[in-house]
């Protein structure tokens, strides 16, 4: 059974996407520069600011650049700030047993969570030693079963790896290798509203038919849009929020950090 948070309101609900941190084990690592753990709490601060209810926070995988526990306590404990149940799974930098390790005795790592008038399904795209993500049998499985079981909800999917090209050359091999087989599985349930993603670092927003298929950006460096070439990007940190109505209507934006101070690094580590 799904768990879900008590005392949601029924007209709305509020969810925080917080994705591609690239946490490392000291407190001063840095990913082309820009350090990770200041610029997420940069980015919490500002949803601390300017989320007054939060019903629910999604961290949609990178978590880590290294793998390690300390980098996954570290990201539970600066998200602890937001007092909201909160949702992990893992991006291809992830390492799972080591979340899993960090995630003890909570439910961060359960894949399904109704809220409002709302389920979510929360997908494992990542695939050990690979950057590309693979949706194995057991996750389609996990998503038809999740959709079938609730055909009277309004359902909002999640998972690490972009299933569209999204206009960087560069990305679109390195994004899900199987869309097909998701989009199969969605197109048979017309409760399926969005599908939202990490890993491309930057904005997203388009149609699929009925299907809202939104991408965010990262809380620590993000890459330029429509680069052929690996490119980062001049714009802030940040984070989505997402407003789902009972009767089925999403909104959501993205916001941005201010003041910055970040030079590129491309001499340094890669990502």
């Amino acid at each position: 059974m799904p768990s879900a948070p008590s005392s949601i309101a029924e007209s709305s609900v509020t969810l925080v996407q917080l994705s591609d941190s690239h946490l490392f084990a000291e407190a001063d690592g840095k990913l082309l520069g820009m350090n990770t753990r200041e610029s997420l709490n940069k980015v919490i601060e500002r949803v601390l600011a300017e989320q007054p209810t939060i019903d629910l926070v999604i961290a949609s995988g990178d978590l880590s650049q290294d793998g390690t526990v300390e980098s996954y306590q570290a990201f539970r404990e600066a998200s602890s700030r937001i007092a909201a149940p909160t949702r992990w799974f893992p991006g291809n930098h992830d390492e799972l047993p080591q979340m899993a390790e960090a995630a003890q005795h909570s439910d961060f790592l359960n894949p399904v969570i109704d809220v409002g008038q709302w389920r979510i399904t929360l997908l494992d795209s990542s695939v050990p030693g690979s950057v590309p993500g693979y949706l194995e049998d057991q996750q389609l499985q996990l998503l038809a079963q999740s959709l079938s079981e609730a055909p009277e909800r309004h359902h909002l999917i999640c998972l690490h790896h972009n299933p569209v090209p999204i206009g960087c050359a560069w990305m679109d091999p390195i994004g899900l290798r199987n869309p097909d087989a998701l989009f199969a599985v969605l197109d048979r349930f017309p409760q399926a509203r969005a599908l939202l993603w990490g890993h491309v670092h930057q904005e997203y927003d388009q149609q699929r038919g009925d299907l809202r298929l939104l991408a965010s950006p990262s809380t620590c460096i993000q890459f330029a849009p429509g680069s052929v070439d690996f490119k980062v990007d001049t714009k802030a940190p940040g984070y989505r929020w997402l407003r789902l109505h009972a009767d089925g209507r999403l909104e959501t934006r993205v916001s941005r950090v201010e003041g910055v101070d970040f030079e590129v690094d491309y001499g340094g580590e890669g990502y």
